[in-house]
């Protein structure tokens, strides 16, 4: 499933379900993604949800790899943590918030 989040703000941020569901939640929505769900993020809701996205990102603990051991170099390489998970959508919100104006999501 793919999640799309549109603001007069910025571009379209365009994300797998799997991956903008426990954005969503950490913002404080608890959305069911399924074809056809909608939602939004009111002016007054984006001081809250920036918040709530930046506290998990500083709450993160990023995994730590062997890079001498070729299967954890490899793993290092591929592991997408939250902190890029979450940066466009922060992004989004950010500007959103500074021109006052609505992000709204589909799926």
């Amino acid at each position: 499933m793919i999640v799309t989040f549109r603001s007069k703000a910025a571009g379209e941020v365009i994300m797998l379900g799997e991956h903008a569901k426990p954005l969503l939640e950490l913002a404080g929505k608890m959305p069911e993604i399924a074809a056809g769900t909608q939602g939004v993020f009111t002016p007054e809701q984006l001081p809250e949800a920036i918040r709530r996205i930046e506290a998990a990102i500083g709450g993160e603990r990023e995994p730590r790899f062997d890079e001498d051991n070729p299967e954890e170099k490899e793993k290092a390489a591929r592991y997408v943590g939250l902190r890029q998970r979450a940066f466009p959508l922060l992004d989004m919100l950010r500007k959103a918030q500074a021109k006052n104006v609505n992000v709204t999501w589909e799926s």
